[in-house]
């Protein structure tokens, strides 16, 4: 490491700072335990009405867990944003906890699909999952 490079200094984010890095969408990490064990899929997200909204295929991975086969149970994730830079060894990460939906109402389905939320994975990705935030918390990591 180089002698010039400042120590690290890890700062924890408030949720306003979460909330404005994550603002923009992009690529996230939606994870889960599967039947087979812990899963992390990427994914591309957009903010929605204070919430992660993405697409996935239905008969995926994702689709299958989600439904629990319990009233009221619903399936707990983990959605995941960074950005950083390597060289340098900067940057943040935002982990939202919460609750995994399928959008299924009509009227919520017609408002979700203006969203422009867009998957960069081919085939069919027309299930619309949002993730209700219960905790969002952050780090960055800076060299001053």
């Amino acid at each position: 490491m180089n002698d010039r490079v400042a120590p690290p200094s890890l700062e924890e984010l408030d949720l306003a700072e979460c909330l404005r890095l994550i603002a923009p969408g992009g690529i996230g990490r939606v994870g889960f335990t599967a039947a087979t064990g812990p899963v992390i899929l990427p994914v591309t997200y957009t903010m929605y009405e204070k919430s992660v909204l993405f697409r996935t295929a239905f008969g995926g991975p994702l689709d299958e867990d989600l439904n629990t086969g319990v009233a009221g149970v619903e399936l707990k994730v983990a959605f995941e944003v960074d950005d950083f830079d390597a060289d340098d060894r900067v940057g943040w990460s935002v982990l939202i906890q919460g609750a995994a939906h399928r959008v299924s109402a009509e009227d919520e389905l017609a408002a979700v699909r203006a969203s422009g939320v867009e998957p960069w994975a081919g085939g069919e990705r027309r299930l619309y999952v949002r993730v209700n935030p219960v905790q969002i918390t952050g780090r960055r990591i800076t060299r001053s």
